[in-house]
C-alpha cells in the first residue's frame, strides 16, 4: 500500500515538473485526447456563482466566482457638475484592479498593462452597448448629475478575467439603488432623499463568453490562467439578454481557425447558448 502511494506521488511530481518545463506540450497531450488539465472537456465552462449586495458601504455590489477566478465589484455614486459638451448626461467611471495578491503573475506597483487594457475594454463595452443611458444619470441639466465609480478588483486570478469582470459589473449595476435627488435653483445645491431609493435604468444586460484557439485546430471555452499564455489567440463574444450579438473582439495572433467563418459561427452559436444558461443571474428589470 505504501509503495503504491509512493509511486503515485512520484508520478504526480514528474507530471508537475514536465508541466513547468514543457507547458505547451503538456497542454497539447491533454487536448489531443479531448480534455484539459483541469478535467474539463474542450467546450466545457467553469461553474459560476453570483452574489449581490454584499458590500454595505456601496450603492451596489456583486461578487462573481468563475471557477477559481473571483471578482468583487462595488459601485459608489457621487454628485458632480456635467460636462459642458454633455449637460444632460452623467458619468460612468470603471476601474479594474489586478493586484499582486490575486496571482503570482502580477507584481506590486502601478497598474499592469493587462489591467489597463482590461479597464479600457470594459469601458468601451459599457459605452458602446448603452447598458445604462448616461442621460438617466442627469439630475438637473448643466447643474448636477450622478457619477458612478465602478471599481472591480480581482481577489483570485485563474484566467478569463474579462468575462468575470463584465458579469460582476453588470450584476453590480443592477443592484444599485440611488437616493432620489433634487436640485434647488435658488441655493444651487442638490438634496437627496434618505427614504426614496430608485434603481438604475438598465437598457441591456451584456455578458461575454471568451474562447481560446490552440494549435489552430482546437477551441477552448473559458480558458484558465495556465492555458491563456499558450493560446494562439482569444475571441470574446458578447451577447445580451435578447440573444442579440453585441460585439466580437479578438486578441493575439490572427489567421488559422480563429478567423475562419466556421469557427466564428460556432463560437457565436455557443455563446448564445451559454448566455441563455446564465440568464438567471441577470434578469431584465
Amino acid at each position: 500500500m505504501a509503495s503504491q502511494a509512493g509511486s503515485s506521488s512520484k508520478e504526480s511530481l514528474q507530471a508537475t515538473v514536465f508541466q513547468r518545463l514543457h507547458p505547451r506540450t503538456y497542454l497539447s497531450r491533454f487536448v489531443e485526447e479531448g480534455f484539459r488539465p483541469d478535467g474539463r472537456e474542450l467546450g466545457d465552462w467553469r461553474d459560476i456563482s453570483v452574489n449581490v449586495g454584499s458590500i454595505s458601504t456601496a450603492n451596489g455590489s456583486a461578487l462573481v466566482r468563475m471557477g477559481d477566478t473571483t471578482i468583487v465589484c462595488g459601485v459608489k455614486a457621487e454628485i458632480a457638475e456635467p460636462d459642458l459638451d454633455a449637460p444632460e448626461e452623467g458619468f460612468i467611471v470603471p476601474n479594474i484592479d489586478l493586484p499582486a495578491l490575486c496571482s503570482p503573475k502580477f507584481k506590486p506597483g502601478p497598474p499592469t498593462d493587462e489591467a489597463q487594457v482590461l479597464s479600457e475594454h470594459i469601458n468601451d463595452v459599457l459605452l458602446s452597448t448603452d447598458i445604462l443611458p448616461l442621460s438617466s444619470l442627469c439630475i438637473a441639466k448643466g447643474k448636477a448629475a450622478w457619477v458612478l465609480y465602478v471599481d472591480a478588483i480581482c481577489i483570485n486570478y485563474d484566467g478569463n478575467a474579462f468575462d468575470a469582470t463584465l458579469l460582476a459589473i453588470v450584476a453590480a449595476l443592477q443592484n444599485v439603488k440611488l437616493p432620489k435627488a433634487k436640485y434647488n435653483e435658488e441655493t444651487g445645491k442638490t438634496t437627496c432623499s434618505r427614504k426614496e431609493l430608485e434603481p438604475l435604468h438598465i437598457n441591456r444586460l451584456p455578458v461575454s463568453m471568451t474562447f481560446g484557439f490552440f494549435d489552430s485546430s482546437h477551441i477552448l471555452s473559458d480558458p484558465s490562467s495556465f492555458e491563456e499564455p499558450l493560446l494562439d489567440s482569444t475571441l470574446s463574444v458578447i451577447v445580451d439578454e435578447k440573444q442579440q450579438l453585441v460585439s466580437i473582439s479578438q486578441s493575439g495572433a490572427t489567421g488559422g481557425t480563429s478567423t475562419s467563418n466556421d469557427s466564428l459561427l460556432k463560437c457565436i452559436a455557443t455563446a448564445k447558448s451559454r448566455r441563455d444558461a446564465l440568464s438567471h443571474f441577470l434578469r431584465p428589470q
